[in-house]
């Protein structure tokens, strides 16, 4: 008989364990990457087409971090504590994650992916040219956009929070993933979905 090996559940930095994650959003399922690391570091290989789906969510949360001040082309708030440090910015995260653990009781990975779930937008509007007149047109949001959308909004809401106030990143990182996984009307993250799918009704 061959020895049965016993293979032990790795645990995210060994701290969070994601087999117990649950994605119940169907649309995000093949777009959220629950495989879990010890060390949540791709080194940016995963720049193919839909290598996003490819990177741990928590990984991409801490990317966005990296640039939590920039709004589109525009850099003009720039955030000293949070630069493109890995070290630094993932100190951040399992900051908050330490926080959202203690407050909650609950796996922090679980209520990051409720607040994704929550504060992703399910449609949006584009613009459209038609005998040289532009239109708001409304469109449904692709999956992988879905997640990009939320996690910048959930970073730029944090950022928004701490910047030049009594607040630090990660307490105020920490408020908007509770905000976002409650549907609180609070969240920057739901303010700005809610607002999106809006205008998307008023331009069928």
């Amino acid at each position: 008989m061959p020895e049965q090996i016993q293979t032990t559940n790795f645990k995210i930095f060994d701290l969070y364990d994601l087999s117990e994650v649950k994605v119940e959003d169907p649309g995000l399922k093949s777009v959220i990457n629950l495989e879990p690391k010890l060390i949540l570091k791709s080194h940016g290989r995963n720049f193919q087409k839909f290598g996003q789906a490819k990177v741990n969510v928590v990984e991409r949360l801490m990317n966005k971090l990296a640039v939590a001040g920039h709004r589109g082309k525009k850099h003009r708030i720039i955030l000293g504590h949070s630069t493109g440090k890995y070290s630094r910015n993932m100190k951040i995260v399992l900051g908050a994650f330490k926080v959202i653990n203690e407050k909650t009781g609950k796996n922090p990975v679980q209520v990051l992916i409720k607040a994704i779930e929550n504060a992703a937008p399910k449609d949006e509007t584009t613009v459209i040219e038609y005998g040289g007149a532009r239109y708001p047109q409304a469109v449904d949001v692709s999956p992988l956009r879905r997640v990009n959308l939320a996690l910048k909004h959930i970073i730029h809401g944090a950022s928004d929070k701490a910047f030049n106030k009594k607040k630090n990143i990660t307490q105020a990182l920490v408020e908007e993933i509770m905000f976002a996984s409650e549907k609180n009307g609070e969240s920057f993250a739901i303010k700005k979905k809610n607002e999106a799918e809006k205008q998307a009704d008023s331009a069928r």
